[in-house]
């Protein structure tokens, strides 16, 4: 934990392939792959042999996004956490949190939040804007961030007013809240970041079948009344699933994630979100509070 919180900025531009290094090594494996082909057959036979020997369903023991993941969250579950105000201890349910390990959320000091610089954005050259959007929750976290990063990437501490600010502002950009959780963060939740197509990470990751993030637990509907076909909530849709036809919208409900960022942008209103147990269950403050003491929920 203490590796990831102090250098994140290096973590992310390896994962994503963003370090110069890591561009080496590819251009280098690319280059060995071309003068000797036997090496490209013998990974794509281990690969086979793997895939081969995985269980019915494919999981062979515990995979890189039950170490790390996000659960997306609506803009008002996000501001109802940030302004939680007392002391969390639970373990999300997997019916929640979709992952064998890291689905606890431990709360202490919740009013330390501080906000710095995003390590994905940052490890874009043209990269979106703000950069201060990430936003990090509780002890021991918050003051290992500030004490690290405020000269060099502009942490700060923020007062509930001003992290329920960042947040709907970024929702107004149309970029999704996630709630993050990590196997060396004590197996807990962290962080709630901001996240954008383009620069996240782990939105490139799920793109990529690695399936980093959860369904917020809800799906976009529209009232076919209402909507006029505009495509404006489709320019803000950061997951690809609305697109705008003949007048209609139309809508990829297997790519949708429930974030919720498409519905303020409808000037009809004629977008709402929709529970979906098939997608999960939602990440609710009301129900953390509620299970604080108790453990679990079944």
């Amino acid at each position: 934990g203490y590796l990831y919180l102090r250098w994140p900025y290096l973590y992310i531009r390896l994962i994503t392939g963003e370090h110069p290094l890591v561009r080496l090594l590819a251009r280098g494996s690319r280059w060995l792959d071309k003068l000797l082909p036997a090496r490209v057959d013998r990974r794509r036979k281990a690969q086979r042999a793997a895939h081969a020997a995985a269980p019915p369903g494919g999981d062979s023991g515990p995979r890189f996004a039950d170490t790390y993941h996000g659960k997306v969250i609506p803009t008002d579950e996000a501001v109802k956490l940030v302004k939680i105000g007392r002391e969390v201890t639970v373990t999300t349910p997997e019916s929640v949190v979709p992952y064998t390990l890291a689905r606890d959320i431990v709360l202490q000091n919740p009013d330390h939040v501080v906000v710095f610089d995003c390590p994905c954005r940052a490890a874009k050259k043209d990269h979106c804007t703000p950069m201060d959007v990430c936003m990090v929750m509780g002890e021991p976290f918050a003051s290992m961030v500030l004490e690290h990063h405020g000269a060099t990437h502009h942490a700060r501490r923020v007062d509930p007013e001003e992290a329920v600010a960042i947040l709907k502002a970024e929702n107004a950009r149309g970029h999704v809240h996630h709630a993050f959780f990590k196997d060396v963060m004590l197996g807990r939740f962290y962080a709630i970041c901001n996240c954008c197509s383009c620069c996240c990470g782990a939105m490139a990751a799920q793109r990529h079948g690695v399936g980093m993030l959860a369904s917020s637990g809800y799906v976009v509907r529209v009232d076919a009344g209402k909507c006029v076909g505009c495509g404006n909530c489709a320019q803000f849709c950061q997951f690809g699933a609305l697109k705008a036809r003949d007048r209609a919208l139309q809508i990829k409900t297997a790519r949708c994630m429930g974030c919720g960022a498409c519905v303020s942008k409808c000037p009809k209103q004629a977008l709402s979100l929709e529970a979906d147990p098939c997608r999960g269950m939602p990440l609710l403050v009301e129900d953390l509070l509620r299970n604080a003491s108790g453990g679990p929920r079944a």
